[in-house]
């Protein structure tokens, strides 16, 4: 059975709210979703240890901690072998700065969210980057304005 059949409406309520505040007491999240608190904590216990919820984070304003400047980078390499990307992902773990990454399909192989507090520091990042592994192009661009940051559409 997979993940996706296990969870019923209640869940995806609970789920909902939880990814909005995950802070909210669990007598509030319980009276929102019609539960009381004991079966509500035991759907969120099995929703953790199925691996649908990874976790429980505060969202940061990230200019308000030294953190303006988004930065969008776009990898394509040469090397697509099995060690090259395990090195990579190896050198972009290491990088406090990388906060998303993925590999892409398509015209571009990888697409990284940088955070850094200035163009200073992202100089500094890019060239750690293309001296820690080759790479055949990267193409940076600068977030202006975040427009929409929301959770995931349960």
């Amino acid at each position: 059975m997979r993940v996706r059949e296990t969870i019923d409406g209640t869940d995806r309520r609970l789920l909902r709210l939880l990814a909005r505040d995950a802070s909210l007491p669990l007598s509030d999240i319980a009276a929102a979703v019609g539960l009381s608190p004991t079966p509500c904590w035991k759907r969120i216990r099995r929703l953790e240890q199925l691996g649908v919820i990874r976790g429980r984070v505060a969202d940061l304003d990230p200019a308000k901690i030294g953190l303006a400047v988004s930065v969008i980078v776009a990898i394509e390499t040469a090397d697509h072998s099995s060690a090259w990307l395990q090195r990579f992902a190896g050198v972009i773990e290491a990088m406090p700065e990388v906060v998303q990454a993925w590999r892409m399909s398509g015209d571009v192989d990888y697409i990284l969210h940088v955070v850094l507090p200035d163009l200073p520091a992202y100089d500094d990042f890019y060239r750690r980057l293309i001296e820690a592994v080759p790479l055949r192009n990267v193409t940076s661009r600068f977030v202006m304005e975040r427009m929409k940051n929301s959770p995931l559409p349960v």
